[in-house]
């Protein structure tokens, strides 16, 4: 064999390994994507002395498919855990004809106090984009007219779920007494397509009976975050992100489809600071290959971004970022040492 052919050998070598290398982690990513299911568990120390725990399932980003069965049985069956109290953030739907599946996998959790906020996949459709997109900063859809769009049935969803007795909760408030604590509800409409408008201007305007304030959003935007926070509000849920769908060992989500900082992509965290109890978790930061950011304020309220359980069906791939569900328990503030 001449070093001309030996060359050309390796190179075919290297280029079939390569190949073989990236069909591999591609299969992986979309096996994650949808049978990689994860309950992620968090305490919180946010009620009054003496209260009784509270257990919060936060779901969000269903994305569904009429055919994802398997996605909506593993959902309900979180049904058999203890919860007090459902919240959904919203991307419920991936097609016109995913409403009925939606309710299906949503009638376990139906007799249960809820609430619940949409993001731009409860109105419109999903559309191809050019996987490079996935790269460049968050893409918006405001300017688009409905003609553009394939409308989906956001509020024969809505409608269901309120006659189920959960709270819309889309730029407006909401008084709910879960498990004996007096929640005090603020959502917005989904900031990614600008449909969000804080339904209260200041903290004066809020129940003062309320025990805890939470807030709801699915898009978790900087200028969201901080209009709750000037509310005093102790929790905000939120999801949209998908964790940043894909990830890079060692340095985590590369982008996070909004304005937050990619180390923000998901998990449970303060705002604008960093829990310190926090910093060796799995979430945020666990990245080692960037700085560490610092700094936490007495005001600081906790935010928990779901990665969601869905993506976009043109982009049915996860990977390094497992799709979840989050189950929240409410604690006393004396609970904590």
């Amino acid at each position: 064999m001449t070093p001309t052919s030996s060359a050309a050998s390796l190179a075919l070598k290297g280029l079939g390994l390569t190949v073989a290398l990236g069909a591999a982690v591609t299969a992986g990513a979309v096996v994650e994507a949808r049978i990689g299911f994860q309950l992620r568990e968090h305490t919180l120390p946010v009620l009054p002395a003496g209260s009784r725990p509270v257990q919060i399932l936060h779901l969000s980003d269903f994305h569904l498919l009429p055919s994802m069965k398997a996605k909506s049985r593993w959902i309900a069956r979180l049904a058999e855990r203890d919860i007090d109290m459902v919240v959904n953030t919203g991307d419920n739907m991936a097609s016109c004809q995913s409403f009925a599946l939606v309710m299906e996998t949503l009638e376990p959790f139906l007799s249960l106090p809820g609430a619940f906020v949409f993001g731009s996949n409860d109105y419109y459709g999903p559309t191809w984009k050019n996987p490079l997109r996935y790269l460049l900063p968050p893409s918006r859809r405001a300017d688009l007219s409905d003609s553009d769009r394939t409308l989906l049935p956001a509020e024969t969803l809505a409608e269901s779920l309120r006659a189920a007795g959960w709270h819309d909760l889309r730029n407006t408030t909401a008084l709910l007494n879960v498990a004996g604590t007096r929640m005090q509800l603020v959502g917005v409409d989904d900031p990614h397509i600008d449909r969000d408008a804080m339904p209260v201007a200041s903290r004066d305007e809020l129940d003062p009976r309320a025990d805890l304030t939470l807030g709801l959003t699915h898009a978790p935007y900087t200028r969201v975050l901080d209009q709750f926070a000037a509310l005093g509000t102790d929790l905000v849920l939120a999801g949209h992100t998908h964790g940043g769908q894909v990830g890079v060992p060692g340095y985590g989500a590369l982008v996070t489809n909004c304005d937050l900082p990619s180390w923000r992509a998901s998990g449970l965290q303060a705002w604008p600071g960093v829990h310190p109890s926090l910093v060796d978790a799995p979430v945020v930061p666990w990245h080692r290959l960037r700085p560490q950011p610092k700094g936490l304020s007495p005001c600081d309220m906790w935010v928990n971004i779901s990665a969601g359980l869905g993506t976009s069906p043109y982009a049915p791939i996860r990977l390094f970022t497992r799709p979840e569900a989050s189950l929240l328990t409410l604690t006393a503030r004396e609970n904590v040492a």
